[in-house]
């Protein structure tokens, strides 16, 4: 017979604002019998249950798939996006990462561009409107092709994969001293670049998502590099060499 698991205790300190008019604070919580098997998230549901039974109000958070595949539940953990394992989500982050006791301090993403909107969330319609401008194919296609018709090499549909795994979470923002997003935008120009269907479109669609990305207030990419090493899908900053590139392309063609 085996003893039962031994539980975790930690003492939390978590943003408190109210809403995005509020000026907001860090509070400190202590939460018990924490599973060391819970993700954060279930930790975080752990100490809302403690609040609401004691009236008070629970701590608001964002999250939607919890299967580390939407970013949603972004927050920055002891100062680094997403927690202390690399390529993780916040989700997917276990209780057992952190010893027993110990002081751990949740923030939502610091940027601009990101304003808080209560507590951990913050507001990431900015990403959606860099998108807008052009992170997308529009051009009529037709019925539907016969299969094969138009041939893409494995290796060239590997490379546009491995940019398109860009979830969009923003923790290369959070992560970023400038509060660039040129990694995220960089990922999406990639993506449409290497694949044959996105030819058509890529003059207009560099210019318009860069002057998009400045327009929402994100900072320059200055190469710290911090955003590759905070990207859960380990976007490659070779991206932003791309963004750059295609960027340049762009402006000299119009």
């Amino acid at each position: 017979m085996t003893d039962a698991k031994k539980t975790r205790s930690y003492k939390l300190r978590i943003w408190r604002q109210p809403d995005a008019a509020s000026t907001g604070r860090l509070v400190d919580y202590e939460v018990a019998d924490v599973d060391p098997d819970s993700s954060f998230l279930e930790m975080l549901d752990h100490l809302n249950e403690t609040l609401v039974k004691k009236g008070e109000e629970p701590v608001a958070f964002e999250s939607d798939c919890r299967e580390g595949i939407c970013g949603a539940c972004g927050v920055c953990i002891d100062g680094r996006p997403h927690g202390p394992v690399t390529h993780l989500t916040t989700c997917g982050l276990r209780m057992r990462e952190f010893g027993d006791g110990v002081t751990i301090t949740v923030e939502p993403f610091r940027a601009n561009a990101f304003p808080v909107v209560k507590d951990l969330i913050v507001d990431r319609s900015s990403f959606d409107r860099v998108i807008e401008r052009g992170g997308y194919v529009s051009v009529n296609a037709g019925s539907a092709p016969d299969a094969n018709a138009l041939p893409i090499s494995t290796d060239m549909a590997e490379d546009a994969m491995d940019s398109a795994a860009c979830i969009g979470c923003g923790a290369c923002v959070a992560s970023c001293p400038n509060a660039s997003a040129s990694l995220f935008v960089g990922a999406k120009i990639r993506q449409m670049k290497i694949l044959p269907q996105g030819d058509v479109e890529r003059t207009r669609r560099a210019l318009a998502m860069v002057e998009q990305m400045d327009a929402e207030g994100f900072g320059d990419c200055s190469n710290h590099g911090e955003c590759e090493a905070a990207c859960p899908k380990a976007i490659s900053i070779e991206n932003i060499a791309t963004l750059r590139r295609e960027y340049l392309r762009a402006a000299f063609r119009s």
